[in-house]
């Protein structure tokens, strides 16, 4: 009768000890499972993300040059029509993030600046120079740089860098649904998020 006991007890630890064994392996797959699917939502969201927006503006260029002293001043001018595509870019290929399994946390490390783009067309009218003070490619220049930069404080003072950051928020809101289904956490900033409105107010 020991005996059988016995054994029975043997068959019983070893029953248990290899329904536990099975159970670590499977709970282990999962997690592998787990993060090899956040990785591939990871590099099916890094794309490239456009906003497009177009800008027009005339500008009034003038140059004048004093010859010999203040006794002659010579003036060139010119009417500038500015039409201008530009586009905000996110290449969410340069997203940093880590995968912890151990604590199953998804840390996003680092988000890409936005990368800003002009495209201007200018057309120039009614330019006049004078023989001792022509037109020539510092004034192309000149034009070029002080429409960017008049471009540069329209586009700061439009919607069009606020859209394309709600376009990048659209986007990475896909790894906190993702992560909340698996029963994972999603962090960035040290700070985890822990729900959509939390995610939609991170400071980028």
């Amino acid at each position: 009768m020991r005996k059988i006991l016995f054994g029975v007890v043997i068959t019983l630890v070893v029953l248990f000890t290899f329904k536990y064994c099975d159970s670590k392996k499977r709970d282990h797959a999962v997690l592998q499972e787990n993060s090899a699917l956040i990785q591939k939502q990871i590099k099916n969201v890094g794309k490239l993300i456009v906003t497009e927006g177009h800008f027009s503006q005339v500008f009034n260029y003038k140059n004048s040059k004093a010859l010999f002293g203040p006794f002659i001043t010579t003036e060139k001018k010119a009417l500038v029509v500015v039409n201008a595509e530009v586009t905000v870019a996110y290449d969410l290929s340069k997203i940093e993030f880590d995968i912890d399994e151990s604590t199953k946390t998804l840390t996003i490390l680092s988000i890409p600046k936005e990368e800003i783009k002009i495209n201007p067309d200018l057309e120039y009218y009614d330019i006049k120079a004078d023989f001792l003070n022509p037109f020539d490619g510092s004034d192309y220049n000149d034009i070029k740089n002080k429409v960017n930069a008049s471009l540069i404080k329209k586009i700061d003072a439009s919607d069009l860098k606020k859209n394309a950051e709600n376009r990048l928020i659209s986007e990475l809101s896909k790894f906190y649904i993702l992560t909340n289904s698996l029963g994972w956490t999603l962090q960035y900033n040290k700070e985890p998020i822990t729900n959509m409105e939390v995610f939609q107010s991170i400071k980028l």
